[in-house]
């Protein structure tokens, strides 16, 4: 045993905290850096955006090299001159626009709005804004809203609004799921809810019954049956129809019509027009009073292609994201101060990294894209049956990056292309091979699915066994029945069985 030194060459990846950036700036979305940008703004005081700090871009590029030369720092003095002669002019007109102001009526007209009766006591006392912001409404505030119309006494009020506390996304009192004691029942009752609001169990189903009929009609129902049952008992549907929606939804959801009429011994022409009027009723009464959750957002593209004089350009989306500069100025003034030159200094080499690494995913998004334009031509020209099989490490070998890279550069990225709004992931797909051809996207297949299904004969909808064999007949291309039926099921279209009508 001995204590000597050696030396050792090794490589290792180092994860320095500019690379960290870097790498977390490249994987966020478009409203995501907006908002990262904000809380750099708002840290660093040697950072400034164009809002506040206008002035030439060049002083961003000096700070960035380093160099500083004296023709650089002439024309920041010369700037920084005119900016000064600015806002003095604009000081004296803000100073003006005081002055005019009458101060001493203002201070009187409060006083007598503070003293008068009846009035509020000022500016302090009034609601908050957000109080007086119109949103959407929701279908519990509208239904809550007639329960303040209604003449319920306070029980029942109590009742309806542990009722309306327990409404799904759909409408329906929801009450599965709920925590009980070791052996209990494992759905909680509305027997229950009316000992917990104070209220006679007796008197529950009638004061449910009572909001079912309120607006929309079927709210409040505990299944779709009970909903489109008191639908159709207000609407005043026949009795053939009421019993198909007591003793036979499930086949009126196979659309098995006929075994309807064999049980019920009417004819099948009178359970279609029945069947008609069902189709009437509303099966989600809170389709029209959709949460703010299930709103559509909108999407702004990150980088736009378009086509310029027979060539595909790539161009970046800058608007709405701040360009961030070095505020050379407020730098200057803060390192007079021997105290503040080091604080300063982390904040400027903080500075620096964040532009460094935003223009770093500004080109590295460009470039990403223009590889995906110029392997996928044929897409941009002639539309989606023509997209071809990629993955990402088709673009990671193009542009010399780590197939991670690729994969967080085109994660929550979108595109907006004469074909449409995509997200940058929407390119790479896996590949079904074609007959004597080279093989087609899975997107491609799809779209081919989906196209098949909407031109067939609704009264006689093909089965996956018969689109496989059209799309080994027309298009050449070799796939088996199960990936048709997933391929179906992720465009949310229904089986043969299901899609078929009968009128």
């Amino acid at each position: 045993m001995e204590i000597k030194q050696q030396l050792r060459l090794s490589q290792q990846l180092v994860m320095t905290p500019q690379l960290q950036q870097a790498i977390r700036l490249l994987q966020l979305s478009r409203l995501e850096l907006i908002d990262e940008i904000r809380k750099e703004l708002d840290g660093n005081p040697v950072l400034a955006d164009d809002e506040i700090d206008p002035r030439a871009r060049s002083r961003d590029q000096q700070a960035d090299s380093g160099t500083g030369n004296a023709e650089g720092e002439r024309l920041v003095d010369r700037m920084e001159e005119r900016m000064r002669a600015t806002s003095s002019d604009t000081n004296k007109a803000d100073e003006k626009r005081v002055q005019e102001i009458d101060w001493e009526q203002f201070l009187e007209n409060r006083s007598m709005q503070q003293s008068a009766p009846g009035t509020r006591g000022g500016f302090e006392e009034l609601p908050p804004i957000e109080q007086n912001l119109t949103k959407q409404t929701s279908l519990a505030d509208h239904v809550r809203w007639q329960l303040q119309m209604s003449d319920f006494t306070e029980d029942e009020r109590r009742f309806a609004e542990l009722v309306l506390g327990n409404l799904d996304d759909n409408g329906f009192l929801d009450l599965k799921g709920v925590d009980r004691p070791e052996g209990r029942t494992p759905d909680l009752t509305i027997e229950e809810l009316a000992n917990e609001a104070g209220l006679d169990p007796e008197d529950a189903p009638d004061v449910l019954r009572i909001m079912q009929e309120w607006d929309p009609v079927g709210v409040c129902s505990r299944d779709l049956q009970e909903c489109l049952r008191v639908q159709a008992e207000m609407f005043g549907c026949d009795d053939l129809e009421l019993t198909i929606i007591e003793k036979h939804l499930h086949n009126l959801e196979k659309h098995n019509y006929q075994a309807i009429a064999r049980d019920l011994k009417v004819p099948v022409e009178e359970v279609y027009e029945a069947v008609k009027e069902i189709q009437k009723l509303e099966s989600r009464p809170a389709r029209n009073f959709t949460e703010m959750d299930d709103k559509s957002i909108a999407i702004t593209p990150d980088v736009y292609i378009v086509k310029d004089q027979g060539k595909w350009v790539v161009t970046d989306n800058d608007r709405g994201v701040q360009r961030l500069y070095i505020n050379e100025n407020l730098t200057k003034q803060m390192l007079k101060d021997p105290n503040a030159k080091e604080f300063i200094g982390e904040k400027l080499r903080n500075a620096q990294w964040l532009i460094r690494a935003i223009e770093q995913r500004r080109k590295t998004i460009i470039r990403v894209t223009e590889c995906i334009v110029e392997k996928q031509r044929d897409f941009f020209e002639k539309g989606v049956a023509f997209l071809k099989p990629m993955i990402l490490r088709d673009i990671a070998e193009t542009v010399g990056m780590h197939e991670s890279t690729i994969s967080r550069v085109t994660t929550n990225k979108y595109v907006h292309t004469p074909q449409g709004l995509f997200e940058l992931k929407y390119f790479f797909n896996s590949s079904i091979r074609r007959v004597a051809e080279e093989d087609i996207a899975s997107e491609s297949v799809k779209q081919a699915i989906k196209k098949i299904i909407d031109d067939e004969d609704k009264q006689s909808p093909l089965s996956d066994q018969a689109i496989v064999e059209l799309l080994t007949s027309s298009e050449g291309i070799q796939i088996a029945r199960r990936t048709v039926a997933k391929y179906r099921e992720m465009l949310g279209i229904l089986a043969s069985s299901r899609r078929k009508k009968h009128f």
